[in-house]
């Protein structure tokens, strides 16, 4: 029988899977009803055995590993506008961005130094330092404070799914950042201000 942490860590890759299926050309071209059946049928088939007995998203897993929950509530929260068809709330994509920026500068700092850059291993602080929950405490009234209520939704997702032993990982880390969120963050975030710069100039000649 299947673990409760790998089943959670399958679903993670399941729904990644399901966001890249969105990305094929053409996808964005179909009508709502058929979007829907196209993202649940590779839901439900990330899941189907393949020849060599795993499904998909074990496939995945075994090359990614397990999504922070970070980016399984951001690909959620993708799926859903897609889904739904309406665009997410402005309080919602303020705080996305803020969260982005959040993700890419811990990465840029955190990253580093648990490669031994240094002489302090942060890795070791997840492992439940109660600095680190006060900070993250802290970090989280801040985001509230500044209308980004999606980082604290975010950080108290992943401190109660690390506590409540989601994924096989004992480490709070692994619950709030990933490689792959980290790199997806700078790029977002550069196409950002790319995007803003390209608008300056066109909002001067008006």
């Amino acid at each position: 029988m299947i673990r409760f942490v790998d089943a959670a860590g399958l679903l993670g890759n399941a729904v990644a899977l399901t966001a890249l299926a969105s990305r094929v050309p053409g996808f964005s071209r179909l009508g709502m009803g058929t979007r829907q059946s196209v993202l649940a049928a590779v839901m439900v088939g990330a899941f189907v055995p393949l020849g060599g007995g795993l499904p998909l998203a074990a496939y995945l897993r075994g090359v990614i590993g397990d999504l922070s929950v970070t980016s399984l509530l951001l690909l959620l929260l993708y799926l859903a506008r897609l889904v739904r068809g309406v665009a997410l709330p402005a309080a919602v994509l303020a705080g996305r961005e803020t969260l982005l920026g959040l993700v890419a500068v811990t990465a840029a700092v955190f990253y580093p130094l648990a490669l031994g850059w240094g002489n302090f291993d942060p890795y070791r602080l997840g492992y439940g330092s109660y600095g680190m929950l006060a900070v993250l405490l802290l970090l989280a009234l801040a985001a509230v404070l500044r209308g980004a209520v999606l980082v604290a939704i975010a950080l108290a997702l992943a401190v109660l799914a690390w506590s409540a032993g989601w994924y096989a990982s004992t480490n709070l880390w692994d619950y709030l950042l990933d490689p792959l969120l980290s790199v997806y963050a700078i790029i977002a975030l550069a196409g950002c201000a790319l995007h803003r710069r390209r608008r300056r100039p066109a909002a001067g000649l008006k």
